[in-house]
């Protein structure tokens, strides 16, 4: 059963930093719409002291305070050991979140570095040749084009495959329009209807990355 002096509290403090509903609390914080249920019934004692590690900064107030403003009569009559002991806990539990996020940052840059390094070998021949092949162009502009075009093509099909991401149609394609697939250039079609495509769209597994560009026929 909800407390609602307690509610009242929550969503001054959500007022005070510009949050204007429960879920929108819970996105902001990563904490589950439960936890804050516990907060809004008076169940401080039920939460986990992560949980309020995450909320003290959204809500821009110091642990202690989130504390002492959402314990319960009986919380705060017993001032002796019990507190001193949750005080240290949370202390505890404050120095092992700051590490645990620590460690998930090195985990982040290390897993960006990977990612870096695994792309570059796969364009490693377009990052070598391409400038080469630009300046020959520049100095001759009779130069071929499609002896140009495998030096992009050929790393960029190689890094897309390694990403799983498939285009939804080769250039020049005619097929039936689907908008969830398709984006009008111009004109306009009805479901079904044939149209080219202009630019293509990918897909990566089952989610769309970017609808192919169409001209009704």
């Amino acid at each position: 059963m909800l407390n609602i002096d307690f509610t009242q509290k929550l969503q001054n403090l959500m007022q005070q930093v510009g949050i204007s509903s429960f879920k929108g609390l819970s996105r902001a914080a990563g904490v589950s719409e439960r936890q804050l249920l516990r907060l809004r019934q008076g169940k401080l004692e039920q939460m986990r002291v992560d949980v309020l590690l995450k909320l003290s900064p959204v809500l821009q107030m110091p642990l202690n305070e989130l504390i002492t403003t959402f314990s319960t009569v009986e919380l705060l009559q017993d001032k002796t050991a019990p507190t001193q002991e949750l005080l240290q806990e949370i202390t505890d539990l404050r120095r092992e979140y700051d590490r645990s996020q620590l460690q998930l940052e090195q985990q982040r840059e290390v897993l960006l570095q990977e990612l870096q390094q695994s792309s570059l070998q796969l364009l490693e021949s377009l990052l070598l040749q391409w400038p080469t092949a630009a300046q020959k162009a520049q100095e001759n502009p009779q130069l071929a084009a499609i002896k140009i075009v495998p030096l992009v093509q050929k790393p960029l099909e190689k890094l897309l495959q390694a990403w799983g991401v498939e285009a939804i149609a080769p250039v020049g394609a005619e097929l039936p329009y689907n908008p969830q697939l398709h984006q009008l250039l111009e004109g306009t079609a009805k479901l079904g209807e044939t149209v080219k495509v202009r630019y293509t769209g990918y897909l990566q597994g089952e989610k769309l990355l970017y609808r192919a560009k169409v001209s009704p026929v």
